[in-house]
């Protein structure tokens, strides 16, 4: 078989000589999104004793979510009002933040985290790319709590009976 000299220029110039003659490069693992938990970071600032009330109200233990997810809460024993929320592919260290409405909630600031934990639901947030991680966990607490709602459903927020209609 014959190749035409156009072919041939082409192809010798086409890539560089040094290119056919270093060895192929070896890729490196990329490194797992879930870092270790290390110590708590040296200038930490301890809970208030508002968050260390709050903390005493947030379920802890393995909570099955939607979709087959599972998220891990538990206490951080060196540090009172600070919790360890993991599950697959993530990793938090959260404090207590108080709210306005009653609702508990946790935040990791640096990762932009958010643990919230409502009567009948928790749910975990990452506002850095804004949507949910989680949804629809339940702790056996809040799963009774839901079941209760459904016998017992919470007055409407615009009841229009007695106002003379």
């Amino acid at each position: 078989m014959k190749i035409s000299p156009v072919v041939f220029l082409l192809c010798a110039f086409s890539f560089p000589a040094t290119w056919a003659q270093t060895p192929a490069k070896t890729v490196k693992p990329v490194a797992s999104p879930v870092k270790p938990l290390g110590k708590p970071p040296a200038r930490e600032e301890p809970a208030s004793p508002e968050s260390l009330e709050i903390a005493q109200r947030v379920h802890v233990g393995s909570m099955p979510c939607e979709l087959g997810a599972t998220v891990h809460l538990s206490r951080d024993p060196a540090s009172p009002g600070y919790f360890h929320v993991s599950g697959k592919g993530f990793r938090y260290r959260m404090k207590t933040v108080a709210t306005t409405t009653g609702a508990i909630r946790l935040e990791d600031q640096k990762a932009g985290a958010v643990w919230l934990q409502l009567a009948n639901k928790s749910m975990l947030m990452n506002q850095k790319n804004g949507r949910r991680v989680a949804d629809e966990c339940a702790h056996p607490d809040q799963v009774a709590f839901a079941k209760d709602m459904v016998n017992n459903p919470p007055p409407a927020l615009f009841d229009t009976t007695g106002m003379g209609r």
